[in-house]
Formats: C-alpha cells, structure tokens, sequence
C-alpha cells in the first residue's frame, strides 16, 4: 500500500499585503489595537468614560447660553442647541477620525520598524476610536433631543446611520491619503490641521443651508451641497433637529439623490488612499 507524499506548501512571499482587505482578514489585531487606544485615553482618569458624556453635556450648556440666549440665536432657530450640538457631533467624528489618521503611521513609528502588519491597520484604527470617542456624544444628544419630543421613524434613525458611514468612509480614505505623503512631507500634517480648522464652516453647523443658499449662486450652492461633509451633516440635522418639528426647519433640496453622491465620493477617496498608500507605502520604513 503506497503512502501518499505531502502536498507541497505555497510559499507566499513575506510581507505581501493585499490592503484594506488584509486589515479586516486580522480583526483581532486591529480590535487589540483600539482597545489599547482608548485605554491609554483614559488611564489615570477617576471619572474615566464619564468624561465622554459631561464634556457634550457642558457644551449644550455652553450652547444654549451663549449662542443661544446671548447673541439670540435660541429665538431665531427653534431648538438651536440641539441643531448645533447634532452637527457638531458630526464633525467631531470626522475631524478626530481624519487628524489622527494622519498622524497614526508617524505616531507608530517604532512599530512599524519592527514588525510587519498592514500599515493600513492604523488609519483604520484612528477611524475605529474615533468612532467609540463619538458614541457617548451622539447618546448625549439623542437623550436630549427625546427630553424636547424626539420621536424618530427608521427613516430618520437610517439617516443617522447614513451619516455616519459617510463620514467613516471620508475620514479612513483621507487619513489614508494624507498619512502616507505626510510620512515623507510632513507639511502634510499642517495642511491636514487647516481642513479640519474649515469644516465646520464649510457644512451649516454653526448656521443653516438657507443662508448659504441666499447669498451664493446656483451653481456654487451645487457644488456646497457635493461637499460629504454638508450631506452628513444634513443627515444627522434630518435624524435628531427635524423630528422635533423646527418651526421653518427645511430639509436640504435632493438631500436623498445628493447622500448618493456623498457615498460615491467617499468611497472614491478611499480608493484613492489606497493606491497612494500602497504607492509610498515602500517608503515608510525608511522616511520613518
């Protein structure tokens, strides 16, 4: 009786990664990874995660009193602090999400050095956290939202969500690009820091669409509302501010066919990342 011979083993060639995709196939990491994060964010802290619902809760506070009752905007805008603080949380997601994704491969540096894993891993990680520092925000405020009346259907909870994804895609696919030029240009870091310092301008946080819509051409209005960012906010804006019934509260014209749009966006700059990573990701070890 003949033995049969073992099957030859498939040599892969060492530290062949196949992207994004690669990040996912070793979740466990990626999950060690955030955890790490978020303690390393809290240790030594007494009130530990608490701090993550009184710092949204100070501001609604610091909201409706100073914007709203101070300079009037609580008369001019029905539930203002709820507005601003939903639009706010939103682009707290994306500008954390995205300024950490730049600097994550700089900040593990030592790691990359020594080791092999997908660098992808921690742009995706600076993401992740982000998304685990939002969540106490988004409990703040919907909590609130349902003191003053929310009642929302699973059209507006889908809108939330739709938000939100919209916003990670943008975020992981920018922290992508950016973190891998800013490994050799480090100029990168600071042009990073001047987007996020204009995106809550360049979406109706701090100020509704109509005012935008007023003052600019059609055109220009088009092109405000191809911006990710002011589709997200929108959303958010569509799933906790307009359940409430805002006197003059408008949803933003073609929100639903410009949210396609915003994912399509999103989902390009995230190819785009990639490429650009996978391009200088030769390069890291020794620019790093």
């Amino acid at each position: 009786m003949s033995r049969r011979s073992p099957e030859p083993s498939v040599l892969t060639q060492p530290g062949g990664s196949v992207g994004l995709l690669d990040v996912f196939r070793r979740r466990y990491l990626l999950s060690l990874i955030v955890r790490k994060e978020i303690q390393i964010r809290y240790r030594g802290s007494v009130l530990g995660w608490l701090w993550s619902y009184v710092k949204p809760l100070v501001q609604f506070v610091v909201f409706f009193l100073a914007i709203g009752v101070f300079l009037g905007m609580n008369g001019r805008v029905e539930f203002f602090p709820i507005y601003l603080l939903a639009g706010n949380t939103i682009i707290t997601f994306f500008n954390e999400a995205f300024s950490n994704g730049t600097r994550s491969l700089i900040d593990n540096a030592a790691l990359i050095k020594k080791i092999y894993l997908p660098r992808e891993m921690f742009p995706v990680s600076s993401m992740l956290i982000a998304a685990v520092n939002t969540l106490p925000q988004i409990v703040v405020v919907l909590i609130i939202a349902m003191i003053f009346g929310w009642a929302p259907t699973l059209l507006h909870i889908g809108a939330l969500l739709l938000a939100l994804v919209i916003i990670a895609l943008l975020a992981t696919g920018l922290g992508l690009l950016f973190g891998a030029i800013n490994v050799t240009f480090r100029d990168a870091q600071s042009f990073v820091e001047i987007i996020v310092m204009c995106a809550v301008w360049a979406s109706p946080v701090m100020y509704q669409w109509e005012m935008v819509a007023n003052q600019v051409p059609h055109w220009l209005f088009v092109l405000y509302r191809l911006n990710p960012l002011t589709v997200a906010v929108e959303l958010f804006h569509y799933g906790v501010w307009y359940p409430l019934d805002p006197q003059g509260g408008q949803v933003l014209p073609g929100l639903l066919a410009y949210s396609g749009v915003a994912v399509v966006v999103s989902l390009t700059f995230l190819l785009v990342g990639q490429l650009v990573f996978r391009r200088l990701e030769g390069r890291f070890a020794q620019d790093l």
